[in-house]
């Protein structure tokens, strides 16, 4: 009995020695790695220990030219992993995996074997990263921080609203990205990756998205200044390309005097017909108050809050009472404000006599909802005898010239009606203005030999008779003597000639070109003000 057991426990030790002994026959040619041994996800059982080599080798490579995006708005800087130090450290990885089941004593190894095939083991391949390489990483985005860019709108050669810029400021977040990149870089996972940077952004004022949206025509005016001398146009056509391209945000008021000067010659204006006390003089700017009247139309159409607004002094042709806004630079000016929740932009254009002022927004009021301005004349005076007389001494006897046509005094007022659907709903006074009458003044020639003569002239002139200056003129006086007669004769010949020329050169001239631009010039009562009309 005791012989038998003897047999089985060497029976059992040589079975047991001989499985080991296949295990370090293996371990010393080792070709294979064990089952159920893992790098990751891959199952590298089975595998010779030159090929998990290449195999690590290669996920290392992957990883290491594996591009990483950093993006900010429109810009963006790459990195690969191996430029933002990575390093493989555990390098006897795969010794490490080889050596499992054949190292240690017989039952060590044993045990090693039973183990992995009863539950598979799994190793990482392990790297490290420069601190200080990812860090310049993310610093070198930096250069692309920008401020926001305020959008601009212009009037494009098709006629068309055009936008520009618009765009928002960004700047980068180096703390907040830079663990953004961590936390990508945490799972080494082979394949290019997109970061979005974190930024602050500030958004400017006038977005494109704003801009594009202002191109309703919220009021529009369009006045004549064909029949205006050269001089005139250019001033009409200098003083709206001051105001032309206007942007004007909400709450943002705007003065007209402020926009145009200096009225000056430097500043592209000329001597043109203006007003001062009642007289006609040459002044700098002449005609600008058409380019306030005309923009002071569009505003009211606009509903904008008018701010500051006067008459002139006298009625002008170019528009209806009380629709006119007079500019006296320094004590008279034509104000407003964007009282709307959105931008407004201000176009305008004078081209052969025509002037117009358009303003671009976002239209906010009811589609069925219309306005109409209509001027209302209250009491008025008629100007056709009202003349004055002036003697000019530099001038003979048979000189007439018209230097002011007369202007109908006036009071009106301006209301503005509003309809829904059509039907009248409300009716608001607008303003009231008040325009004096103005005389028609003749400049007369007083300069002669014959005393009897000039004293009769003055006395006409005196008594603001001007058939009494024609019939001088034309016949001279009826109770001089015969000698006095002949003189007077030739002296009234020679005037007589002069006055007909000058009296129908006047007339063609007055009533085409000087009397119109009269008509539409400010009469300012004041001695020290002049209004450019």
């Amino acid at each position: 009995m005791r012989k038998i057991v003897y047999k089985g426990v060497l029976l059992f030790c040589t079975l047991f020695l001989c499985m080991l002994a296949g295990v370090e026959a293996s371990a010393d040619d080792v070709t294979v790695i064990s089952d159920g041994v893992f790098i990751g996800d891959k199952d590298v059982s089975g595998m010779t220990v030159d090929e998990v080599q290449t195999y690590v080798e290669n996920e290392v490579e992957k990883l290491s030219t594996s591009i990483i995006t950093l993006q900010m708005g429109d810009a963006a800087v790459n990195a690969t992993w191996a430029q933002l130090g990575l390093t493989w450290t555990n390098t006897d990885l795969v010794k490490e995996i080889s050596e499992l089941g054949t190292t240690g004593n017989i039952i060590q190894r044993y045990k090693d074997q039973k183990d992995l095939e009863n539950q598979s083991t799994k190793y990482e391949i392990e790297y490290e990263l420069d601190e200080d390489a990812q860090e310049a990483f993310v610093q070198s985005l930096a250069v692309y921080n920008s401020d926001p860019v305020e959008g601009t709108i212009y009037m494009g050669s098709d006629g068309t609203l055009q936008v520009e810029g618009g765009t928002d400021g960004m700047t980068l977040d180096v703390d907040a990205t830079l663990a953004s990149l961590k936390e990508v870089l945490t799972t080494y996972e082979a394949g290019d990756v997109i970061i979005q940077a974190t930024a602050d952004v500030e958004s400017p004022t006038l977005t494109a998205e704003l801009l594009s949206q202002m191109t309703d025509v919220l009021g529009t005016a369009t006045t004549s200044y064909a029949s205006s001398s050269s001089n005139r146009a250019q001033n009409v056509e200098n003083g709206t390309s001051k105001i032309s391209g206007t942007l004007l945000m909400p709450g943002e008021s705007f003065s007209v005097a402020d926009a145009l000067s200096p009225v000056t010659e430097e500043n592209g204006y000329a001597l043109a017909a203006s007003y001062e006390a009642g007289q006609v003089v040459e002044s700098y700017g002449g005609g600008i108050c058409q380019v306030s009247t005309t923009l002071y139309n569009a505003v009211l159409k606009a509903e904008l809050q008018v701010d500051e607004r006067y008459p002139h002094s006298m009625l002008v042709s170019y528009v209806d009472p009380s629709r006119d806004a007079a500019i006296a630079v320094g004590s008279k000016d034509f104000k407003f404000t964007n009282s709307l929740d959105y931008p407004i932009y201000i176009v305008g254009t004078a081209w052969s006599g025509t002037l117009t002022f358009t303003i671009y927004g976002v239209e906010t009021r009811a589609s069925n909802r219309t306005l109409q301005l209509v001027s209302e004349t209250l009491s008025q005076t008629d100007a056709a005898s009202n003349i004055t007389l002036t003697a000019n001494t530099s001038q003979n006897v048979g000189y007439l010239h018209q230097v002011q046509s007369a202007h109908q005094g006036l009071s009106a007022v301006l209301w503005k009606e509003i309809y829904i659907d059509g039907v009248l709903s409300e009716t608001v006074q607008v303003n009231s203005s008040t325009y004096t009458a103005s005389a028609a003044i003749y400049e007369v020639g007083v300069a002669t030999s014959n005393t009897e003569l000039q004293t009769a002239m003055y006395a006409a002139i005196a008594a603001n008779d001007l058939s009494q200056v024609q019939s001088l003129i034309a016949n001279g006086v009826a109770s001089e003597t015969e000698s006095e007669t002949t003189k007077q004769s030739e002296t009234t010949k020679q005037t007589e000639t002069s006055a007909q020329t000058e009296t129908t050169a006047q007339s063609e001239t007055t009533a085409q070109s000087e009397t119109t631009a009269q008509s539409e010039t400010t009469a300012e009562t004041s001695a020290d003000t002049v209004v450019v009309e």
